[in-house]
């Protein structure tokens, strides 16, 4: 268990060095002090977490482009008993990267990984359309890939730090379809919730007690009736009944600790065919406040409306 009292010596992060996950951990000013441990997937970070080769690991979790990323959120969701306990955002910029002397119409073959790729799709077709396109275990490993490679026509997709570090040239910068690319990275423990800030989110996996007309109405109205907003909901397959058994991952604005989220939970944990909860945790941003300040100001002047009516019973 993580606490404020125990040094936290080794965090695991998506590696190598040189990826997004990296340049967000360094980010993290309360860990710059801490061992940076790299692994070769997702799946690797976490195991190391549960198995207790190191206090912590950071993954990526959603991205404002191509929305959830699924290898992270899968795996916290179902292979894995662990908590979400810091949440950060990093601005994105892909770069195009190839060894010195390449020039943009040399090139043959771009490297990198799918959602990188998909997310330059559009630079991609304009610019080199006949391009193949290869796989990397990561951004990073696509830059090193090409650095160690023999070909000097292929290019990866990676973030502007491998330039240095695997000594390629920058062969266009900022080459993303839409502006704002963000990822949401989450720091996991293997025990240990945050105190609350007043400024939280909270994950939770919600599995159906059967797939039948008005269950997902039925787990919205328990935050609905509490006002509590929802920051994202979204299916995933069970991974356990075959097609069509589904269940909904939600984030919600607030803390366990708050009566309201906890008797929300309550209610669904009694009512739903269950509940596993993922964390509570201090949120990015001002989004989870300014949300909530809206959704009170609405109910308040509903209340006075209400009001409004009752004064006039005779």
């Amino acid at each position: 268990m993580v606490n404020d009292t125990s040094p936290v010596r080794q965090v695991g992060y998506f590696g190598p060095p040189g990826t997004f996950t990296q340049q967000a951990l360094r980010g993290l000013a309360d860990l710059t002090e801490t061992e940076h441990v790299p692994y070769r997937t997702v799946p690797d970070v976490l195991d190391a977490v549960e198995r207790e080769e190191i206090e912590l690991g950071f993954v990526p979790i959603e991205n404002s482009i191509e929305g959830m990323v699924n290898f992270s959120q899968d795996a916290l969701a179902f292979d894995h008993e662990l908590l979400i306990i810091r949440e950060t955002v990093l601005d994105i910029e892909h770069c195009l990267l190839a060894k010195p002397g390449t020039k943009i119409d040399d090139v043959t073959k771009i490297v990198s990984i799918p959602v990188a790729t998909a997310q330059c799709h559009r630079y991609l077709r304009e610019m080199l359309p006949e391009a193949g396109i290869g796989a990397a275990h990561s951004t990073a490993d696509a830059a090193r890939l090409v650095a160690e490679g023999d070909e000097a026509t292929h290019a990866a997709i990676a973030p502007r730090v491998n330039a240095e570090l695997y000594g390629l040239e920058i062969l266009a910068a900022d080459i993303a379809d839409h502006d704002g690319n963000q990822t949401r990275f989450v720091l996991v423990a293997k025990d240990g919730i945050p105190k609350a800030t007043g400024h939280d989110k909270t994950a939770l996996v919600i599995y159906q007690r059967a797939d039948e007309p008005g269950s997902l109405i039925s787990i919205l109205q328990e935050f609905a009736a509490r006002r509590i907003n929802l920051s994202n909901l979204f299916s995933r397959p069970t991974k356990a009944g075959g097609l069509g058994d589904y269940c909904f991952i939600v984030y919600a604005d607030g803390h366990i600790h708050d009566e309201l989220l906890a008797d929300a939970i309550r209610s669904l944990h009694a009512k739903q065919g269950g509940v596993k909860f993922l964390g509570s945790y201090p949120a990015s941003g001002d989004h989870a406040v300014s949300a909530r300040e809206t959704a009170d100001a609405r109910w308040r002047q509903a209340d006075d409306w209400i009001n409004t009516l009752r004064n006039r019973i005779v």
